[in-house]
């Protein structure tokens, strides 16, 4: 500043100083605003983002040393199995042109956005298309935490949100998150649009619910939460952002299905495509008759199913406790769809746990209990999670001979 202008200020009476013209409201914020705004949500977060990424390389360090143990290479088992491998071919050799006969075989059962992804960052970083999935999975699990712990934090405070994050890194087939796999990437989407309907930012939820949609096929559960969220809002007065957030947040999914129709000549060529994935919505009885037969009749169960059928009924008991508790709409509208899909499914039934990684809103009830309780038994309960987490997560990639 000049003597000049220093001089002035002292000789002007304050209500005559210039003063700074205010930003238009509804504007975007500068850039230098910007970056200290995400600089100092960064920070808060940070605890959450820390504790997540602390359990995820523990249950990685349990994998390797299991690998090892074993003779098998980790990064394989990370990188390139099972449906890993199916969104690097679409990455390298696009969608197939034909519906065709053959079961199990059609790849455009798999949504796009993610090895668009993969096959745009391969021509820009080095290293193989493999490589570079599941370094999209590793940073987009970062950016879910960050989102996760946002929703919770909004809801009930930092504590909660740090916990939430957390738990969200210790569900026991978590290492999928850090697989060449769209579960964290659809989980980065949905967590950051439910917070931005959370905050009344519409436009945003509707983009980012949108993205979602472009990712895996439950992006419809978080598509129809965003949308019904924002009708409701409209309650309160009619807004442009409003109208366009609830717009926006189908297209993803909807175009995707449309394009498939068009590929294939008929309009309901996605779900022809389903049901060569032998995909269908038959109201649960298969979830059911795979209960009878996991929990019931079969006196030698495999493991595996039986942490499936335990997480598929804990999940349903904590959507409960979850409407009990008057969780916000979209919440209840995003995990119940989801877990409806889920259920309802009469589709492969080993995956379901898998399915249901992004319905984190179901994780808030033990999130606040265990953020309530003292900080020596919180932190054992965790504890004992994140081992089970790592115990889970070799056994999902060594000892399960199917895909996780």
């Amino acid at each position: 500043m000049s003597a000049t202008t220093e001089a002035a200020r002292r000789v002007l009476p304050a209500s005559r100083r210039p003063r700074p013209r205010p930003r238009p409201q509804g504007a975007p914020p500068s850039p230098p605003d910007l970056t200290r705004r995400v600089v100092r949500a960064l920070r808060h977060a940070a605890p959450a983002i820390y504790g997540y990424t602390c359990v995820r390389l523990f249950c990685l360090l349990v994998l390797s040393l299991w690998a090892h143990d074993q003779g098998h290479g980790v990064w394989p088992l990370l990188a390139d199995g099972w449906d890993s491998d199916w969104y690097l071919g679409i990455a390298e050799q696009g969608y197939a042109p034909e519906l065709g006969t053959a079961y199990d075989a059609n790849n455009l059962a798999f949504f796009p956005l993610y090895p668009l992804l993969v096959r745009a960052l391969s021509t820009l970083l080095p290293g193989s298309a493999a490589s570079v999935g599941l370094l999209v999975a590793v940073v987009a699990s970062l950016f879910a935490a960050w989102g996760i712990f946002a929703v919770g934090d909004r809801l009930h405070g930092r504590r909660v949100g740090v916990v939430l994050a957390v738990l969200w890194g210790a569900l026991p087939v978590g290492l999928v998150q850090w697989m060449g796999y769209t579960e964290s990437l659809f989980t980065a989407f949905a967590a950051w649009s439910l917070y931005a309907c959370l905050t009344g930012r519409w436009v945003w939820a509707g983009t980012l619910a949108s993205l979602a949609g472009l990712t895996r096929p439950t992006g419809v559960a978080l598509a129809a939460a965003v949308s019904l969220g924002a009708l409701f809002a409209l309650r309160r007065g009619l807004s442009w952002r409003t109208v366009t957030g609830s717009l926006l947040a189908p297209l993803g999914w909807l175009s995707y299905v449309g394009w498939v129709g068009l590929r294939l000549g008929r309009w309901d060529g996605y779900f022809a495509v389903q049901e060569l994935w032998h995909n269908s919505i038959d109201g649960g009885v298969e979830t059911l008759r795979r209960f009878d037969d996991h929990l019931i009749e079969d006196s030698t169960p495999e493991l595996f199913l039986i942490l499936i059928c335990v997480t598929l009924i804990a999940s349903t008991l904590l959507y409960v406790r979850c409407a009990l508790d008057r969780q916000p709409l979209v919440l209840l509208v995003f995990t119940g769809l989801l877990l409806a899909i889920v259920l309802g499914s009469g589709g492969v039934f080993f995956s379901r746990a898998r399915f249901l990684l992004p319905g984190f809103p179901l994780l808030l009830p033990l999130a606040v209990a265990l953020a309530r309780t003292s900080l020596r038994r919180a932190a054992a309960w965790v504890a004992g999670v994140v081992l089970v987490a790592g115990y889970f997560g070799g056994y999902m990639l060594l000892v399960w001979p199917s895909a996780p």
